[in-house]
């Protein structure tokens, strides 16, 4: 894997940052996956992402806290009430005066009525309630907030996009801009889109968030990974709603 990214870093050494996939050329991911994969994510009774689902829906109905408050207690049926809502996310919060992710909502939401928790990270309970949330949008397209407030955050996260970093000098568009459908160590180069998290993939054997995968790819070019919940990976995750804006919403995605 280390020479393949070292021949890819030399490959994009002179290339321009930044060209999004041009109109309805945006692919998903599922689309570079094999057929037997494919299939995985298509069938609820094979995808693995389901246990998650499942283990949402109940903690969405569980009670907690000294009130004995649930989920369904103050939203109701999810299926009603979240139906939408992870297809709009990172938003603003007019309280923090910054966007948060469906992770930090769902966290601070959890905290209020457990004081103590931990802030959200890969605790499990936390992906299955994101999981059973990110159900109730899947088939509906993606649709980042055009709230003015979240713009300069949204341009900080494209400068991210683009900014080589790392012993390899490379940026999130040199692979997934510039190279996206060429292969890397014998596997596909996606164009990145960010459409189905928390997301199952085989190389993890369990849900992962996406910003395990942004952390993963910053190792992979042998940089320093941004720190969990941190401003700069919620401000990348603007950026890559809506880049990739209208796509559908595929939670909870398989892939390889």
């Amino acid at each position: 894997m280390t020479r393949w990214l070292l021949v890819l870093a030399g490959l994009v050494a002179t290339l321009p940052c930044g060209a999004e996939p041009p109109g309805d050329g945006r692919r998903s991911g599922f689309a570079y996956m094999g057929a037997s994969t494919q299939a995985m994510q298509l069938d609820d009774t094979l995808n693995p992402g389901m246990l998650w689902v499942l283990e949402g829906e109940q903690l969405w109905n569980r009670r907690v806290g000294a009130a004995g408050r649930s989920c369904a207690t103050c939203h109701g049926d999810a299926r009603v009430s979240m139906r939408a809502v992870a297809a709009r996310y990172p938003d603003f919060d007019s309280a923090l005066q910054r966007p948060v992710d469906l992770r930090q909502r769902i966290g601070a939401c959890r905290q209020r009525q457990e004081p103590g928790l931990p802030p959200p990270g890969e605790e499990q309970a936390q992906l299955s309630l994101e999981a059973y949330i990110g159900l109730q949008s899947r088939g509906l397209p993606l649709a980042p907030p055009q709230d003015l407030r979240l713009q300069t955050y949204r341009e900080r996260g494209r400068a991210f996009f683009e900014q080589r970093i790392g012993q390899l000098g490379l940026s999130c568009a040199d692979c997934h801009d510039q190279h996206a459908g060429r292969r890397l160590g014998g596997s596909p180069i996606p164009q990145g889109h960010a459409t189905g998290y928390p997301i199952y993939r085989l190389e993890w054997q369990g849900l992962g968030s996406l910003q395990r995968r942004l952390r993963a790819c910053m190792s992979g070019v042998r940089a320093e990974p941004l720190a969990w919940g941190s401003p700069e990976l919620v401000e990348l995750e603007l950026y890559l709603a809506w880049r990739a804006r209208g796509m559908s919403v595929e939670t909870p995605a398989v892939r390889p």
